[in-house]
């Protein structure tokens, strides 16, 4: 068996199986690209190089452990391989943190926030963090400036560590740990880039298997998924200089984050995924939200 006879197999039993995808792929043939390339120690990206290589026995037999791995405990594929992509760019995860798949890194690579921003931003914030994914890649974009990687997870934050270490950016990101924008109290941005929890409970409970695998601290958003923006909505301006943005993803919730937050003015950014999904909001913006002083 070839190595894309092997992957068209593998993809027929996970769509048998009815196992989800959505976290790093979107279908059944490139999850199974995934589990048989890595399984055969290859790069991701080389099946037009080895397609019509043979498989050995021993190694069939191990992709096939693999994805009856997956299979039944529907444990997410980066999970499983200890390894995930954003952008290009490998980082490590395992179930301590959620697995990156953030719709803000393209804006990052296509360079949608840059007009946003000026010649004299030098400080960012990675909110919920997670596995550091999003500040590894803005101190990527940005290599003027300094980045802060924020998360109430300490555990998180220890596999943010690895990935700080692991793509040599110890000395321009630091990591706090803390609840929300206290874990850096004091501290003022020119950028704010955050990936918070905002699932609604109704989706909560509607989740699959794949997804429960995932820390729920940073998915759950309370009942209408706005529980932790409300509040940061409510401490942002204090904490961005006054040229500063706050790039914000909320996923499928525009309806619940419009109700929340009707009058707010709100620059939607666009992405693979839809147009409305991540948005940036200016300190200007963020300030009409709090009470007036009379």
């Amino acid at each position: 068996m070839t190595v894309i006879e092997l992957i068209e197999a593998s993809s027929a039993r996970l769509s048998e199986a009815g196992v989800c995808f959505g976290q790093g792929t979107t279908n059944a043939f490139d999850e199974a690209a995934w589990l048989v390339l890595w399984r055969l120690g290859m790069p991701l990206d080389s099946l037009d190089e080895h397609a019509e290589l043979e498989v050995e026995d021993p190694h069939l037999a191990a992709v096939h452990a693999l994805v009856a791995q997956r299979i039944a405990t529907r444990q997410p594929t980066a999970y499983l391989t200890g390894e995930a992509w954003l952008q290009g760019v490998p980082f490590t995860v395992d179930a301590r943190c959620i697995i990156p798949r953030s719709l803000i890194a393209e804006a990052l690579a296509d360079g949608s926030i840059d007009a946003w921003l000026s010649d004299r931003t030098r400080t960012v914030l990675d909110l919920c963090t997670g596995n550091g994914s999003l500040a590894v890649l803005a101190a990527m974009a940005w290599p003027e400036v300094t980045v802060d990687a924020a998360d109430l997870s300490v555990d998180a934050l220890a596999v943010a560590r690895i990935n700080v270490d692991r793509h040599g950016l110890g000395e321009r990101i630091a990591l706090h740990q803390g609840d929300g924008l206290g874990a850096v109290a004091g501290r003022v941005y020119d950028l704010i880039l955050c990936n918070p929890p905002y699932v609604n409970q109704t989706s909560m409970d509607q989740l699959p298997p794949e997804f429960r695998a995932e820390p729920g601290m940073a998915l759950a958003g309370g009942v209408d998924g706005m529980d932790f923006i409300r509040s940061l909505l409510a401490q942002a301006p204090a904490q961005l200089s006054a040229d500063g943005v706050l790039v914000l993803e909320i996923g499928h919730e525009r309806p619940h984050f419009e109700a929340a937050f009707p009058q707010l003015d709100a620059v939607w950014l666009p992405t693979s995924a839809a147009d409305d999904q991540v948005l940036l909001l200016t300190r200007e913006a963020l300030a009409s939200l709090l009470p007036s002083r009379a």
